[in-house]
């Protein structure tokens, strides 16, 4: 049976390290990737190697760097032979008020969410056309839809470049890539850990599940937009959020 080689971007935590141990339950060999806190890093591949018996890759990478991720996306194929399944999951937020945030916060921002995911999906993207077949899930957010917060307006303007690069990269990798994106709403990662008791009610409210997801109800969506049961899903924006109350 041929190997299939998943890279998940930022994948030491939350959502990303989710998608990484739904794939290995399926038996796909994991590449976790990860710029800082190295520790979770190799925890998460002890911890997949000693419950799923699958090969696991951990890489430094800064996906914002063009030089790194070619490098990347090189070591892979070296020790693979390829890479079958891209998840552009890396991803930084910081709230500010609106009017108090700079340029270099900005273009953080829209380095690692936007950049990084136009430089991996360019990258990957060739070696899945040389094989004339390939998977890319890119995670974006309800804020690049209809949800906007004026203290993550960064984040939101970079995710919802993230929509327009899922159809751009459609278009020019097909016939031989499904390129796909997933707008999750309120997941209960570290990414909202500052949040309020009052806030996380309040938000929940306006969900129809009265809840926030958890990482693998995410994971098992890219699982299946991986899978030959997706394989005529191509150029969708998914949201998986919970139902929104309209108003």
């Amino acid at each position: 049976m041929k190997r299939v080689v998943a890279l998940v971007t930022g994948s030491n935590r939350g959502i990303g390290a989710a998608c990484v141990e739904e794939f290995a339950k399926q038996g796909v060999t994991v590449v976790i990737n990860y710029c800082h806190h190295e520790a979770e890093a190799k925890k998460l591949e002890k911890e997949i190697k000693e419950n799923y018996k699958v090969d696991v890759l951990t890489i430094k990478c800064d996906i914002s760097d063009e030089q790194q991720v070619e490098k990347m996306v090189n070591e892979i194929v070296d020790k693979f032979g390829g890479i079958d399944i891209l998840v552009n999951n890396a991803s930084v937020c910081r709230d500010s008020l609106l009017m108090d945030k700079n340029v270099k916060e900005f273009k953080r921002i829209l380095d690692v969410n936007l950049i990084g995911t136009y430089l991996c999906s360019k990258y990957v993207g060739r070696v899945m056309l040389e094989a004339k077949k390939g998977k890319i899930i890119n995670i974006a957010s309800t804020n690049a839809l209809d949800t906007y917060y004026p203290e993550s307006c960064d984040y939101d303007a970079s995710k919802a470049g993230v929509v327009s690069l899922t159809h751009n990269f459609a278009r020019e990798f097909a016939p031989f890539i499904n390129v796909n994106c997933i707008c999750p709403g309120w997941v209960k990662t570290g990414m909202n850990k500052d949040l309020s008791i009052e806030q996380i009610n309040e938000e929940k409210k306006k969900i129809l599940l009265g809840r926030f997801a958890m990482p693998e109800e995410i994971a098992k969506m890219v699982v299946f937009l991986s899978s030959s049961k997706a394989s005529y899903v191509n150029d969708s924006i998914i949201r998986v959020d919970g139902g929104k109350y309209n108003g």
